[in-house]
């Protein structure tokens, strides 16, 4: 990965959302980038409360966090199963830590990444003795990424072969819009779906099947957000669904509205 991808995808709404924080991705220490996406940064001054929604992706995050006048604190956020909402009022920053599908496990190899899915864990729970507001003290972003790199750095992840195929075989979900059956895409890797779905458990936390299907969405989304007049006929058939209304109901099950009403509300 060269550099922090540059698309919104799963951000709902995401014009509305950078109108009002300051959101940056930034690239880690090159030794990291194994199984790191990027590292995220928000820092926000709101005089009225504001709430932001993502689709999650199928991907592990640290998160470093500190609203207002709190004390700072860090948690492990799971893959999220269900639209992500978080409220944000007042002044606060957060740090986050995007890990790569599959690349989390080499950083808490002790368990499968299916014990975290579904879960935000304190961050002592899974790290001991971890400083929360280093990330978030710095005012400088080189510091902050520095500090995050040091926080990895010192886990000393060991290079992992199922990790990599892991990373390898979500981001061939993610960027191959012909992979639309497990049966079909374990075959073409030549394991089991078996063999595909014990792997996917123990490294990315969930199943091929969902990961398939959760990116179908974040393409659905991404044209949504940048073109006033989709075909979503046409756009339901190169994501591999069977007809325009399965993709709705995806859709308005994830997001909360069908694809048209969102399209509507975003409109000037």
């Amino acid at each position: 990965m060269a550099a922090p991808r540059r698309d919104t995808r799963g951000i709902v709404d995401a014009a509305e959302l950078f109108s009002r924080v300051t959101f940056r991705r930034l690239e880690p220490a090159e030794p990291l980038r194994r199984y790191l996406e990027h590292y995220w940064l928000i820092d926000w001054d709101l005089p009225e409360p504001y709430a932001s929604h993502v689709v999650p992706h199928p991907a592990v995050n640290v998160v470093f966090q500190q609203h207002g006048d709190q004390a700072p604190w860090g948690e492990v956020a799971g893959i999220c199963l269900e639209l992500f909402t978080q409220k944000l009022e007042g002044r606060g920053r957060v740090c986050g830590i995007k890990f790569r599908p599959g690349g989390f496990r080499p950083f808490a190899p002790g368990r499968p990444v299916t014990d975290w899915t579904g879960r935000r864990v304190l961050l002592p729970e899974v790290f001991p003795d971890t400083d929360p507001a280093a990330p978030l003290a710095p005012d400088a972003e080189r510091d902050r990424v520095a500090a995050l790199d040091a926080f990895l750095l010192n886990l000393d992840p060991r290079p992992d072969p199922q990790a990599d195929l892991a990373v390898a075989l979500v981001d061939r979900i993610r960027t191959d819009r012909t992979i639309r059956r497990v049966a079909d895409f374990a075959r073409a890797e030549g394991m089991t779906v078996r063999v595909m779905q014990r792997l996917f458990a123990a490294y990315v936390g969930i199943g091929p099947k969902w990961v398939i299907l959760r990116y179908r969405i974040h393409e659905a989304l991404e044209r949504a957000e940048t073109e006033r007049q989709v075909d979503w006929a046409g756009l339901a058939a190169d994501l591999g669904y069977a007809d325009q209304a399965h993709l709705v109901r995806d859709f308005t099950a994830t997001v909360g509205v069908p694809p048209t009403a969102y399209v509507r509300h975003r409109a000037p």
